[in-house]
């Protein structure tokens, strides 16, 4: 019986031991344990854990390697634009026409949707963005004004974001897919489309049903191999720059149930167009030429007119609202836009590249060395993006003051029952956010660069990391 005793006082002794811990040698455990991990053998990893009321640091581990974010970077790029932009921040997007109406309700003129790039225009997300409902806006506009024909075109013009609509440093194989839908000066349901297909016994081809909604003025071509149960959706869009045939390439399982993948819009503006004059004519006000966008008048050689008589102007959600579902989604398309955006506002053409250096001046103001913030776009898919774990939970700690960090906090997601975003590539997985260890609120990061094997594995490893927290 006393050496029972014993057994069980030695027990709760080296217990409470472990309890009483301090957090640094429990996360320095923990963190090694992750770094001679086999996963880990040729991975670079990185750690920091910051106050995030005080900046103090809790925890460092290589905090000065630049490694890729994945989709951690998103943090940065709506911290940012709070900060420059405002939480009440609207897009406002300008809907009008040039030329004269008749007496008989004849434009002689131009219709002409004029982005400012709003990344929501069209959006399912939202109430007052749905396709439906912006159409219903521009018809309704038209009405009023009297116009029951025009005599001219629909014209979306996107020319405010310029036409590199890709960052550079994207990677071929992301490109005609949904997240790697390009910028536009006018985007529209969000650039992408759904396309449809049957599946059938494996090493057999997949054929393509339809699209949703349906693209007539594009051509498909499925050269899609079934693929056996457990494999997942390995299925990818290619449209080669300016052309009109869209090739589905890969496999995919046949125990998939959504049979189907969104594929990136080449031009969101036409489509916008395209859609108006569709509504219009089913209505039975005509329109007499082919809608155009500014990549297609400026192929034929010709300019976008300009906006004469204003009939509405759409507003979009408010930014705090567009940051919510960018961080709950993770969705590519908003990042990059309003990294333009914030280019734009600092009186800047809105490049990426102008936007990457309007970020990074805006930090380094504030004591980040911009070498720390070595990156080439705003949402994280290029694998050439390079932050420290010291910039980034310096960034998020700094959000923590700010009267608009409760819209920021309740953007993040929930992970591990922990509010963070996530960041996943090729061979790279991520973590940023926020987390309370004993009544003391913590920010942190964690990379992990080049691990091998599957993304489960070492995502449960770094969750043991991360618990250290709790």
């Amino acid at each position: 019986m006393r050496i029972h005793t014993k057994c069980l006082l030695s027990l709760l002794f080296i217990t409470g031991q472990a309890a009483a811990q301090p957090l640094e040698q429990k996360l320095q455990s923990a963190f090694s344990r992750l770094q001679a991990d086999s996963q880990c053998k040729y991975a670079s990893l990185s750690l920091t854990v910051l106050d995030a009321k005080t900046g103090e640091t809790v925890f460092t581990a290589n905090p000065n390697m630049g490694l890729a974010t994945a989709s951690t970077l998103k943090t940065i790029t709506t911290i940012t634009a709070f900060n420059l932009l405002g939480k009440d921040f609207q897009y406002q997007t300008q809907f009008g026409y040039s030329g004269i109406i008749t007496s008989d309700g004849t434009l002689n003129g131009d219709v002409i949707i004029k982005g400012a790039g709003d990344p929501t225009l069209g959006s399912w997300r939202y109430e007052n963005t749905h396709e439906s409902h912006v159409l219903s806006l521009m018809v309704d506009a038209l009405q009023k004004a009297g116009i029951k024909k025009v005599n001219g075109r629909i014209i979306g013009d996107d020319s405010v974001f310029g036409s590199q609509s890709i960052p550079e440093g994207w990677i071929w194989m992301d490109l005609g897919n949904y997240y790697g839908a390009g910028t536009s000066g006018l985007t529209w349901r969000e650039n992408q489309f759904d396309i449809k297909f049957h599946t059938g016994r494996v090493d057999s081809p997949i054929s393509i049903t339809h699209e949703v909604p349906a693209m007539p003025y594009l051509n498909f071509k499925s050269e899609l191999v079934n693929a056996p149960s457990g494999t997942g959706d390995n299925a990818y869009a290619f449209l080669p720059v300016g052309g009109k045939t869209m090739y589905l390439r890969g496999t995919y399982a046949q125990d998939q149930s959504k049979k189907s993948i969104s594929a990136a819009l080449p031009d969101p503006a036409y489509d916008a167009a395209f859609r108006l004059m569709d509504t219009l004519k089913r209505l039975g006000i005509l329109v007499s030429n082919e809608p155009e966008s500014t990549t297609t008048l400026t192929a034929k050689g010709l300019t976008s007119p300009q906006v004469i008589t204003n009939l509405t102007t759409i507003l979009s959600p408010r930014l705090s609202q567009i940051v919510y579902w960018l961080n709950q989604k993770s969705i590519n398309l908003y990042a990059e836009q309003l990294l333009k955006t914030i280019a734009w506002k600092a009186g800047k053409t809105p490049s990426t590249g102008n936007g990457v250096e309007v970020e990074q001046n805006f930090w380094k103001a504030r004591g980040i060395d911009p070498h720390s913030l070595n990156i080439v776009d705003g949402s994280g898919l290029s694998p050439g993006d390079r932050v420290t774990t010291l910039t980034l939970a310096t960034i998020l700690q700094s959000a923590k003051k700010e009267a608009w960090f409760p819209d920021f906090y309740s953007s993040l997601p929930t992970y591990n029952d922990m509010k963070m975003k996530s960041g996943s590539i090729l061979n790279v997985l991520t973590y940023a956010g926020y987390h309370t260890y004993h009544g003391r609120e913590l920010c942190f990061s964690i990379m992990v660069n080049n691990y091998n094997g599957g993304s489960k594995a070492i995502k449960e490893k770094m969750f043991r990391v991360l618990d250290e927290l709790k």
